[in-house]
């Protein structure tokens, strides 16, 4: 399974506007791929729009972006739409495909850019910790760009902003998490909170 996030910046006060275009444009009859999460920015950058959709193969994954690239509104809704952005990742090994289904409302979608060569050092240390991980809350999917600069992205859905953070301080005080190795892997940080919208099948 191959992944594409795309984030789409749009005008103030206009999510609920692009959702219907969104929808339309991922369903249509020669669209490629299936939507597996939609969501809106809640915290950190705001006004944008992601858009999580799975493929079976690399043919189709391909297809999907000429047709976005050359579509005189992609998502349709260029009317609102002010920048948009669209990575093709694959799954960390060993991982299983993502599942929809209601596990959040609440989504973290953190991502980091690689130092040059680390992408390899990245995922041997989360195939260790990822396992202890998980047993503490679940995580959506792990991923790694295939093109463009070296990126790894990964997202987690939790029931509140506070179960995030009891999560997140009995990973770190038990040693769980993080990885070994962060600070000599990772360039560049980044992270967002994000709610499902109501064309998501992740909510």
């Amino acid at each position: 399974m191959l992944y594409e996030l795309a984030k789409l910046t749009v005008q103030i006060g206009s999510t609920s506007k692009a959702l219907p275009g969104i929808k339309a444009f991922v369903e249509e009859g020669k669209a490629r791929g299936e939507l597996l999460g939609c969501w809106a920015s809640e915290i950190g950058e705001l006004n944008k729009i992601a858009v999580l959709r799975g493929f079976s193969d690399s043919e189709g994954l391909r297809a999907e972006r000429k047709r976005l690239l050359e579509s005189s509104n992609p998502f349709g809704c260029r009317d609102v739409l002010t920048h948009m952005e669209a990575d093709s990742y694959a799954p960390f090994p060993d991982l299983p495909p993502i599942e929809t289904g209601a596990f959040g409302p609440v989504y973290e979608i953190r991502s980091y850019a690689l130092k040059p060569g680390m992408l390899a050092h990245v995922m041997a240390s989360w195939r260790t910790s990822l396992p202890a991980r998980i047993k503490l809350s679940r995580n959506l999917i792990v991923m790694h760009t295939i093109d463009g600069p070296p990126r790894f992205t990964h997202i987690w859905p939790y029931a509140s902003l506070e179960q995030r953070a009891e999560i997140r301080a009995t990973a770190v005080s038990t040693g769980v998490w993080p990885p070994k190795g962060g600070s000599d892997h990772l360039a560049i940080m980044t992270n967002g909170i994000w709610l499902p919208t109501e064309i998501s099948p992740l909510k």
